[in-house]
């Protein structure tokens, strides 16, 4: 049905929450419903205002900013505020983490002490492990760890304890970022309720959003810079304030509609991996049967320049991010009535595998005519993944200590992991040297770090079980591929 300006009241009025004037033309029978409107477009006046003094805050690097939690994630996060100019706090309840860093020292393999004590230097980072630092921030970067319980549910305790911590010290106008790896559904269902709880609603006396991390501790081609970010707010204008403020230190920007879909993404981005190497993991053993050289294989499947992604083979998953994230998605999957089959698979397959080296360590001696029981052999690189120094998760502790309980006397070496303690176990990493590989019976590559010898590995080992595909191109008898 078509009106004309005397079915009813008219005005004009200019949208504040847009860069450009926009005027919309309104229709009424009664002029209360005319008066409750304008009082309304007078209170989005008013949180325009707020997220107007916010963005000139951050675009002019006037924002304070803070980051919780300074892992892997965090630190390499809040450098990248530093040397964009900001002014940083970074917040960890470590002590020695917060002393650390004090003293200019990193505990992050992608970050340099030079860095560090410059910045504390200046005064540009501040570290502390005293929460209250809230109180007199603009912008917060919640970067905490999310590890699952035994029984492979979501542990979001240390977000609770984050959100306890902020709803004691939140001001009005402060904008909020979670970052940590989390099922769908935190952001808005446990965050925002306990940010709420003194009074201030998100999208209008504060701001809430969730972007989350991709950091791939190691990488040398991609950090925190050149990865591009993915940011969803609880509100429009929550999503437009984590884009502006991620825009000021990261190259591109990906919003999207909500925090859930944040959320899931990724999620969904190493569930995907997870799910791909337990195929090939699966292929690898199949093609042990048929006599079938899995990496050539691959090799060859990945010269198609469409419709194939090439995944590897290994000894197990390790890590952070890909044997864990993908339970969150199936916590949630199961909560809502659904059952992800394929990550339970998935887990089933690759969870096997430091067993599948463990045999393959036994065939071999065997052929050598030695036995498990009694033989030495000698891990070579413990970290989930090369040229890292963490060992979360890490497939080579397991085949460690699978090896251990069958009689073998195991040793390890591992440039980047000095110690370890595992199931009782303890040992300190050996120097590589033509004396050591020479006195044991088995060297096995479980973690292929760039800084291994491994010309030295290959000409004084008498035998080697490779579950990396490091020794690529080395044909030799005494060597022995996944």
């Amino acid at each position: 049905m078509s009106r004309s300006i005397s079915d009813g009241y008219a005005f004009f009025y200019c949208n504040p929450l847009f860069d450009r004037l926009s005027f919309d033309l309104y229709y009424f029978q009664d002029l209360p419903l005319l008066s409750a409107l304008m009082e309304n477009n007078q209170g989005e006046k008013l949180i325009a205002g707020k997220m107007d003094k916010l963005l000139e805050k951050i675009k002019t690097k006037k924002a304070k900013i803070g980051v919780v939690g300074l892992g892997y994630v965090g630190l390499p996060l809040a450098l990248e505020f530093v040397r964009s100019g900001y002014c940083v706090t970074g917040i960890d309840k470590s002590k020695e983490r917060v002393e650390s860093l004090k003293k200019g020292k990193s505990y992050v393999i992608d970050v340099g002490d030079e860095e560090i004590a410059l910045s504390v230097k200046k005064g540009l980072f501040r570290v502390t492990d005293d929460a209250s630092a809230l109180s007199n921030l603009d912008a917060v970067s919640i970067c905490v760890p999310t590890p699952l319980t035994k029984t492979k549910d979501p542990d979001v305790s240390y977000i609770i304890s984050v959100g306890q911590e902020i709803k004691n010290y939140m001001h009005k106008g402060q904008l909020f970022i979670l970052e940590s790896t989390t099922y769908p559904g935190t952001t808005e269902e446990l965050v925002q309720p306990m940010l709420e709880e003194g009074g201030l609603k998100a999208g209008k006396d504060f701001y809430l959003a969730f972007s989350p991390e991709r950091i791939d501790p190691g990488n040398k081609h991609y950090s925190v810079k050149n990865i591009p970010k993915v940011v969803g707010g609880v509100t429009r204008q929550c999503t437009e304030l984590a884009h502006c403020l991620y825009s000021q230190i990261i190259e591109t920007i990906v919003p999207v509609s909500s925090p859930k879909v944040a959320e899931t993404v990724k999620l969904l981005e190493n569930t995907f991996r997870n799910v791909n190497i337990a195929l090939v993991n699966e292929i690898a053993i199949m093609a042990q049967r048929l006599g079938i050289d899995v990496w050539e294989v691959i090799d060859a499947a990945k010269t198609k320049p469409f419709g194939f992604m090439p995944f590897y083979p290994g000894p197990g998953l390790g890590g952070h991010c890909i044997p864990i994230d993908p339970w969150y998605l199936s916590w949630v999957a199961k909560k809502n009535g659904f059952e992800l089959r394929f990550i339970a698979l998935a887990d089933q397959i690759n969870s096997a595998m430091p067993e599948f080296v463990v045999e393959k360590i036994t065939d071999a001696l065997n052929n050598a005519e030695k036995s498990v029981k009694g033989s030495n052999v000698h891990i070579l690189g413990v970290a989930y993944k090369k040229d890292v120094d963490d060992v979360r998760e890490s497939p080579a502790l397991e085949i460690l200590n699978i090896l251990r309980l069958k009689g073998a006397r195991v040793t390890y070496t591992d440039p980047y992991i000095p110690e370890i303690n595992f199931h009782g176990f303890n040992s300190r990493s050996k120097p590589l040297s033509k004396e050591l590989l020479s006195k044991v019976d088995c060297s096995v590559i479980v973690t292929d770090h760039s800084n291994f010898n491994y010309e030295l590995i290959v000409s004084h080992s008498k035998l080697i079980i490779d579950t990396r595909n490091a020794l690529k191109g080395i044909n030799k008898k005494h060597i022995i591929r996944l």
